[in-house]
């Protein structure tokens, strides 16, 4: 059974290492971010981690991106560019990493309930199967909202 947790992010202080991407909420996001985490990963020494970190980041990226799009697949939410924006932060103490992932979408995350023969929709079930604690939090600005997951506590 699938339980969200609602609890905060483990506070940042305790983070040695951190590194935020910002990056247009397209379908080459996902890409981008999965590459970025991979390489952080082992720039960080956290090689046991890479996969799944970049399972995590794959997961909670294409969902901002999929949040910041209308039904018509055009950007909800622009910038001065026409481009709707999100954020990809990483986070380290050497032992464990943080992915938090920002959009300005305001709905939260709720696992859906896939059908066995269903193409999409078992994200946040990988998320929380490999996450230590995975949840959200509205940001100081309150705009939107970031979707984090603590992987290898």
């Amino acid at each position: 059974m699938l339980v969200m947790c609602e609890q905060i992010a483990p506070p940042r202080a305790s983070w040695t290492r951190q590194s935020v991407l910002a990056i247009a909420a397209l379908p080459t996001a996902t890409p981008c971010a999965r590459l970025h985490a991979r390489n952080l990963m082992h720039e960080w020494g956290l090689h046991d981690l890479a996969d799944t970190i970049e399972l995590v980041v794959s997961e909670l990226v294409t969902n901002a991106v999929q949040a910041s799009m209308d039904h018509d697949e055009r950007p909800r939410f622009t910038n001065e560019h026409g481009l709707a924006c999100i954020h990809l932060r990483l986070s380290t103490d050497r032992h464990a990493a943080l992915v938090e992932v920002w959009d300005e979408n305001f709905r939260l995350p709720e696992p859906a309930r896939p059908d066995l023969d269903d193409e999409s929709g078992r994200g946040l079930m990988l998320v929380d199967a490999l996450a230590e604690h995975w949840g959200w939090d509205i940001p100081p600005s309150g705009r939107g909202k970031i979707v984090w997951a603590l992987v290898g506590s």
